[in-house]
């Protein structure tokens, strides 16, 4: 199956529902930082995400400093910011919820 990238209005609409979300005009995704207590809850974050990814078959570019945790979302697949991308963008912010 194809994946393909957003169009402008679908992106529009995805950062809509994403508000915590920026877009990264240089890497043609979107990104996030969160900031938790210590380094334990910024782990501890980042392994509930990387159960999320592996089933999603879609892994993040991520990094991690103490209690800060970057992720950066775009589909190489189909050269920029995808609906894979908004999907796993969602179920993140759900783990915050």
């Amino acid at each position: 199956m194809t994946i393909r990238r957003l169009n402008e209005a679908e992106r529009a609409v995805a950062l809509g529902d994403l508000p915590e979300w920026t877009l990264d005009a240089e890497r043609d995704g979107i990104r996030r930082r969160f900031v938790f207590t210590d380094f334990v809850a910024a782990f501890g974050f980042m392994a509930k995400v990387a159960l999320l990814a592996e089933r999603a078959d879609h892994h993040p570019e991520w990094s991690n400093v103490w209690n800060r945790v970057e992720i950066l979302l775009t589909t190489h697949d189909a050269g920029g910011l995808s609906q894979r991308d908004v999907a796993l963008a969602a179920e993140i912010d759900a783990l915050l919820g």
